[in-house]
C-alpha cells in the first residue's frame, strides 16, 4: 500500500494522477535541526525529504531547472523547513536587503501553510539565499497579501554547489485549530529569477484557477498549540519642527512626544484580538511619486501604518469600500481578526481627530472626532465559495455615513469563477442633507495557462456615498467591462511566452446616455531573465462636462533584469486627453472650456546594484499636454499647456540584515501655462534621510530626517509669498526618532 502510495503521489506531481491529494507526514524530531546540518548538501536522517519540484512556470510540470530538495520536520514549538538548492553560485541572486525588500529580483524559496486547511488562505514565508524575510498571506479570490508580518526566524547561506535556507516557524506565529491531530495544506516552492522559472511541490499549475486546493495535505502534526500567546509593543516617538506656514507667511516650529502601547492577544489559537493605547499610526516610509496634474478623479495612495496594514485582507471586497487613509489622525485602535470553523470575522473600532481640528476655529465641531467601526463576517463552504458581510460606519457630529455590503465568490468549476456583490449607503452630511443609494457589481472570470478571460458589470447609484471611508472614482454608472488573452509558450531560446490581449468598456449614467467606451488591444512577450515587452493600442470616447471627446494612445511598456546587478523599466504613452482644468486668464472674461491636446506621459526606472549591500534607485516620471489638436482663438503654433517633470534618486546601504540607512531625493517641477491651465508655475525639492534597525517586525530603531524647499520667497511687510524661479526657500522639515520593542509570552 505504502508503494502504491508514493506512486500516486509521484504520477499527480506529474499532472497524471489528479484525483488524488499528495500527502506529507512529517516527524517529531527531539533535536532542532540548524543551518550547519545541511551545508554539506545532505540532510539528518530524522526529517522527511522532499524532491520532485516541477515548474509552474515557464513550463508546466516541467521538472525544476536545477536540483533542489527540502527537509521538514517539526517540534512542540516550531515547523521546520530547509531548502538545499544546487546552482552555480555565481548566477544565483541573492543581495543583502532590508525585511521584504528583495523579490524584484532575487532568486528565492517559500513556504505556504493552509492551517485551517479549508482551501481559502493561506500563509507564505519567502526568504531569499541569505535568509531575508518575507511574509504574507495567500487568498483565493485576492490579491497576496504582503502587509501580514509576524516574527520567524530564518538563516541563508551561499555555498560552493548553490545555497542552503533554513526557516524555522513559530506555532505562535500561526493561527489554526485546537485540535489534538492537525492536518494541513502545505506546497513548498523555489523561484530562479534568471530563468523567469518558479517550481513547487506538489505540482502547482495555473491550467487551475485554484492555488490552495492543489497543495499537498501535511500530516503528522499531533498535540501542537500556540500556547500563551501575548505580546507588547511599547513604542517611543519624538519629532521636532520647522514649517512655513503659508496662511500666515510666516515660519512656525512644532515638537511632539508620545508613547504608548500596542497589544496582542490570541485566543482559541485563531481569533488575534489588538488593542491599541495612544496607538502607533505613524508612517515612516514615503509614497512613492506618482503624476497628480491633470486628473479627472481621485489618485490612490496605497496605505503604510503598520495598524492598519495587518490582515487588511479581512476586510478587502470586490469594491473598496473600506480605505484606511481615510482615517487621518486617529488616537486609539482595537481590531480583532481570525477564523472561528468556516467562519472569517473581522471587526476594527478607532477615531479621527483630523475632521475636528479642519474645522474652523468657530464651528461647534472644532475639536470633535469622528468615530469609526467596520465589521466582516465570511462564511466558507465548499469549492472555496464563499458569502460575506461587511459594515462600514463614520459619524462625525450631526453627520455620518454607513455601508453596508453582501458580497459572494462561488467557484463554478476548476477554471470558472463568479463573483458579486450589492452594496448599500446611507449617508448625512453636515448641513443635514441625506442621501441613500445602491450599487450592484457582478463578475465571471476564466482563467488557465494559455486563456484568460474576465466579464463584469458595475450599477452605482448617483446617490451612492461610500467615500467617507472607501474610495470610489465616481457614482451613477452602468458599466460594462470585458478582458480577454490569449498565451503561446514556443519552444525558443529566450523566448518564454507571447500572446494578445484585449480589453472593451462602456458607460451610461442612470437616464441612459453614453458617458465612456474604450478599446483596447495590445500584444505581450516575456523573455528570459525577467525581460518583457508590450505594445497597446487604445480608442476611447469621454463625455466631460456634457461635451464628448473622441481619444486614441498607444503604450509601449519594456522592462528587463537581463542583467544581475541591473534593472530596467520604462513605458511611454502617447495621444490625446482632456484638458480637465483650463485657465481662466484666457479670453477674459469668457473662461475657457475643456478641450482635447495631445498627451504623452512616460517613465523610466533603474536599479543598479554595484555591491550586494548597495542598491541604487532613479525613477523619472515625464507627462506633458500639449495645444496641438486643437486651434486655439488668439493662441499662435503648439504652445505646451504644462509639462510635469518628476524624479527621485534613491540609495540603500544594508549593513546587516538589521542596519540600514536610506537616502531619497525628490525633485518635481510644474510647468504650467496659467492661460490653458489652472495650475501654479511649482518646483519643490526635498530630502529624505532614514536609518533604520530592524530586528523583527515589533522591535525597531529609526531615526529620520527630512528638509523640503520650493520656489517661494518671503517678501514685504506684513510678508507675502511670491513664485520664484527656482527651490530655494524651506518649506519644512523635520528630524524624528521612533523606537518600539516587541515582548513576546
Amino acid at each position: 500500500m505504502g508503494n502504491r502510495l508514493l506512486a500516486c503521489v509521484l504520477l499527480f506531481a506529474a499532472g497524471m494522477c489528479a484525483g488524488e491529494t499528495p500527502r506529507l507526514r512529517i516527524p517529531r524530531v527531539t533535536q532542532a535541526p540548524t543551518l550547519e546540518h545541511y551545508l554539506s548538501g545532505a540532510g539528518r536522517p530524522d526529517e522527511v525529504r522532499v524532491t520532485g519540484f516541477r515548474q509552474r512556470e515557464p513550463g508546466d510540470g516541467t521538472p525544476v531547472s536545477q536540483e533542489t530538495a527540502a527537509y521538514v520536520s517539526y517540534d512542540d514549538k516550531n515547523l521546520y523547513v530547509i531548502f538545499v538548492c544546487r546552482d552555480d553560485p555565481a548566477q544565483v541572486r541573492a543581495r543583502m536587503a532590508k525585511r521584504e525588500s528583495f523579490m524584484d529580483g532575487d532568486d528565492f524559496v517559500a513556504v505556504l501553510l493552509d492551517t485551517f486547511h479549508d482551501h481559502h488562505r493561506a500563509y507564505a514565508f519567502i526568504t531569499n539565499p541569505l535568509g531575508i524575510q518575507m511574509d504574507g498571506v495567500v487568498t483565493e479570490g485576492q490579491n497576496d497579501d504582503y502587509s501580514f508580518d509576524t516574527l520567524w526566524h530564518s538563516e541563508g547561506r551561499l555555498t560552493d554547489y548553490g545555497y542552503v535556507v533554513w526557516m524555522a516557524l513559530p506555532f505562535k506565529s500561526l493561527r489554526f485549530s485546537s485540535d489534538s491531530v492537525q492536518t494541513w495544506g502545505i506546497s513548498l516552492a523555489r523561484s530562479i529569477a534568471r530563468n523567469n522559472e518558479t517550481s513547487f511541490w506538489p505540482y502547482m499549475t495555473r491550467k487551475i484557477a485554484s492555488f490552495t486546493r492543489q497543495m499537498a495535505d501535511l500530516e503528522g502534526l499531533r498535540d501542537i498549540s500556540p500556547g500563551r500567546n501575548l505580546q507588547f509593543i511599547p513604542y517611543a516617538a519624538a519629532s521636532a519642527a520647522r514649517f512655513l506656514d503659508r496662511a500666515a507667511s510666516a515660519y512656525k516650529t512644532d515638537s511632539d512626544a508620545r508613547a504608548g502601547l500596542d497589544a496582542k492577544l490570541v485566543l482559541r489559537d485563531a481569533l488575534t484580538v489588538d488593542l491599541a493605547l495612544n496607538p502607533d499610526f505613524s508612517q515612516v516610509e514615503s509614497d512613492e511619486p506618482q503624476v497628480l496634474i491633470n486628473q479627472r478623479f481621485e489618485v490612490f495612495f496605497p496605505e503604510k501604518r503598520p495598524f492598519f496594514l495587518e490582515n487588511a485582507g479581512f476586510f478587502q471586497t470586490q469594491e473598496t469600500l473600506f480605505f484606511s487613509r481615510r482615517i487621518g489622525d486617529p488616537q486609539f485602535g482595537a481590531r480583532m481578526t481570525g477564523k472561528l470553523g468556516h467562519w472569517a470575522l473581522g471587526a476594527l473600532v478607532t477615531d479621527d481627530r483630523a475632521p475636528g481640528r479642519q474645522a474652523a476655529p468657530g464651528s461647534p465641531w472644532h475639536g470633535e472626532r469622528a468615530a469609526i467601526g467596520v465589521f466582516s463576517a465570511r462564511r466558507e463552504f465548499a469549492r472555496q465559495s464563499s458569502v460575506g458581510v461587511l459594515v462600514t460606519s463614520r459619524d462625525f457630529g450631526p453627520a455620518f455615513n454607513r455601508v453596508a455590503s453582501l458580497d459572494a465568490r462561488f467557484l463554478l468549476s476548476k477554471n470558472w469563477v463568479l463573483t458579486g456583490q450589492a452594496v448599500r449607503s446611507y449617508d448625512r452630511d453636515l448641513a443635514g442633507v441625506r442621501r441613500s443609494g445602491p450599487e450592484y457589481i457582478a463578475n465571471l472570470s476564466y482563467s488557465s495557462r494559455r486563456v484568460g478571460y474576465s466579464s463584469s458589470y458595475t450599477d452605482r447609484s448617483p446617490d451612492f456615498r461610500a467615500n467617507a471611508l472607501g474610495f470610489i472614482s465616481r457614482v451613477d454608472i452602468r458599466q460594462t467591462e470585458h478582458f480577454a488573452r490569449y498565451l503561446w509558450f514556443p519552444k525558443r531560446k529566450g523566448l518564454v511566452n507571447f500572446g494578445p490581449k484585449t480589453f472593451m468598456m462602456a458607460n451610461w449614467d442612470r437616464r441612459g446616455r453614453l458617458q465612456d467606451w474604450k478599446t483596447d488591444t495590445g500584444l505581450t512577450m516575456e523573455f528570459k531573465r525577467q525581460t518583457q515587452l508590450s505594445v497597446e493600442r487604445a480608442e476611447s470616447f469621454e463625455l466631460f462636462q456634457e461635451k464628448g471627446f473622441r481619444k486614441h494612445y498607444t503604450w509601449y511598456d519594456f522592462s528587463t533584469s537581463w542583467l544581475k546587478w541591473l534593472q530596467f523599466s520604462s513605458y511611454l504613452v502617447k495621444g490625446t486627453g482632456v484638458n480637465y482644468h483650463p485657465g481662466t486668464g484666457f479670453r477674459p472674461p469668457d473662461p475657457l472650456p475643456p478641450f482635447l491636446a495631445r498627451f504623452t506621459e512616460g517613465k523610466l526606472g533603474l536599479t543598479i546594484r554595484p555591491a550586494p549591500r548597495l542598491r541604487l534607485d532613479e525613477t523619472y516620471l515625464y507627462s506633458r499636454l500639449g495645444a496641438g489638436a486643437v486651434h486655439l482663438p488668439g493662441i499662435a503654433g503648439s504652445p505646451a499647456i504644462f509639462n510635469n517633470h518628476i524624479v527621485r534618486s534613491k540609495v540603500n546601504y544594508q549593513f546587516s540584515r538589521r542596519l540600514s540607512l536610506r537616502a531619497i531625493l525628490d525633485y518635481s517641477a510644474v510647468l504650467a501655462n496659467p492661460l490653458l491651465v489652472d495650475q501654479e508655475r511649482t518646483k519643490r525639492l526635498s530630502g529624505d534621510v532614514l536609518l533604520t534597525y530592524l530586528v523583527n517586525p515589533g522591535t525597531a530603531l529609526y531615526i529620520g530626517y527630512t528638509d523640503g524647499y520650493e520656489n517661494l520667497a518671503l517678501e514685504g511687510a506684513p510678508p507675502s509669498l511670491r513664485r520664484t524661479v527656482a527651490p530655494t526657500t524651506s518649506t519644512g522639515r523635520q528630524f524624528f526618532v521612533k523606537l518600539s520593542y516587541l515582548f513576546r509570552f
